[in-house]
């Protein structure tokens, strides 16, 4: 009993981490500039992959096409075992719903208060919600950023820091399985930037979401990524944990990794 037992447990197999977004070969131009060339990669369940890159190498394209907000010209896009290239509009639509956009703007509703901005999503996508059910998600998501008092001020009335804590709220209220930030922490302070890149982590613990995450901001890699992909001139240029670029002499990566 105990050699059967020893030999089952010599055999079994390590299952590898279930892969929620692969890309192969991604093409996309404006007019006759290529702005990504071949890019492939993957994002696992529950990991923060971090793209790293200049301004204008192609990170926020990249993940405008895994929305469809942008079409490419080449390559396959598959998330969630869903080949994005081939789903018809309504589709897409199911499969926007499991996605959280975090966009570099915060992109919200400037004559809707805080709460109306919220329920807005809510409305659209949990649509046998009651009104008590949607209170209750909206006071969630709010306590989660740490907004709690913020629920019946203006778009206005937020510094830059709290808008970005609200998109983010707006964005998790429906539950999303996979979060896309374009450029979290751009144009907030230090301190802002390390809060955001922090409640980030904790994002990822608590809704157990799988994350690609867009920035210029070393240290926003530094505290968020599990893994590295960094672009250069529109191609996968490395890739790899923290500690490969850090250790890097390649000048091209330094002179992020200073």
């Amino acid at each position: 009993m105990n050699t059967i037992q020893t030999a089952t447990v010599a055999t079994a197999k390590v299952e590898s981490p279930r892969q929620v977004i692969e890309i192969n070969n991604l093409r996309k131009g404006f007019g006759t500039e290529d702005v990504l060339i071949d890019v492939s990669l993957k994002l696992y369940n529950g990991e923060n992959l971090v793209v790293l890159g200049k301004s204008g190498s192609g990170k926020s394209v990249l993940i405008q096409c895994i929305v469809r907000l942008l079409d490419p010209d080449e390559g396959t896009i598959n998330v969630l075992g869903e080949n994005v290239n081939e789903l018809d509009h309504n589709g897409l639509g199911e499969l926007r719903k499991k996605i959280g956009f975090l966009f570099q703007s915060g992109a919200l509703y400037d004559s809707m208060t805080v709460k109306q901005n919220l329920e807005f999503p809510l409305r659209r996508i949990k649509k046998d919600f009651n009104q008590k059910e949607i209170d209750e998600k909206v006071k969630e998501a709010l306590e989660n950023v740490g907004l709690s008092d913020a629920l019946n001020k203006m778009p206005s009335q937020l510094s830059g820091g709290m808008r970005k804590r609200i998109s983010l709220a707006r964005t998790l209220v429906v539950d999303p399985m996979i979060m896309l930030y374009d450029e979290p922490t751009t144009g907030l302070d230090p301190v802002t930037s390390d809060e955001i890149s922090s409640l980030i982590n904790e994002v990822q613990k608590k809704y157990k979401t799988s994350s690609i995450i867009i920035t210029h901001d070393i240290e926003c890699a530094r505290t968020t990524a599990n893994r590295i992909i960094m672009l250069l001139d529109g191609k996968v240029y490395q890739e790899g944990k923290l500690e490969k670029f850090e250790k890097s002499t390649d000048p091209s990566i330094k002179s992020f990794f200073k």
